[in-house]
């Protein structure tokens, strides 16, 4: 199972704000120049999160992001189904999957498989562990 860059860049973004969370605003051009990302990409992603409740914004020159809620309230699974949707490996084993939809349902023996592989990501996901406070975040060395 791969990650999409939106899931990717997104996490990437909200630990920057995590970071940041009691030094105030932070610009999106400050998240993209410290991540290394495109900035109107990263608008677009701000704003799904802004619209989910996870990110504040505020207009003008001393304007920028924070996070809507403390980092410890906030886990990668948060993040993770507002940028991509419901975690389900195969339509079958999404939440709002209708019975009697698929033709093998009855004998299908992948289904029980892929439920159990979206129930373990979204114990990790969701795990305390996964919060994105500030303590859990540390930084590659430089390199030189």
């Amino acid at each position: 199972m791969k990650v999409s860059t939106r899931a990717h860049y997104g996490l990437r973004a909200m630990t920057e704000l995590a970071a940041a969370y009691e030094q105030g605003l932070m610009p999106l051009s400050e998240i993209a120049r410290s991540e290394q990302l495109p900035l109107a990409y990263l608008e677009q992603l701000i704003a799904e999160l802004r619209r989910a409740g996870l990110v504040e914004g505020i207009r003008g020159v001393h304007g920028g992001y924070r996070l809507a809620r403390h980092p410890d309230n906030i886990t990668v699974g948060d993040i993770y189904r507002v940028l991509e949707g419901p975690i389900a490996p195969v339509d079958c084993t999404t939440v709002d999957y209708l019975p009697g939809t698929c033709v093998v349902e009855e004998s299908c023996v992948s289904r029980s498989v892929w439920s159990r592989v979206r129930d373990s990501i979204e114990s990790v996901l969701d795990s305390p562990r996964s919060r994105i406070f500030r303590s859990s975040i540390t930084r590659p060395p430089e390199r030189g």
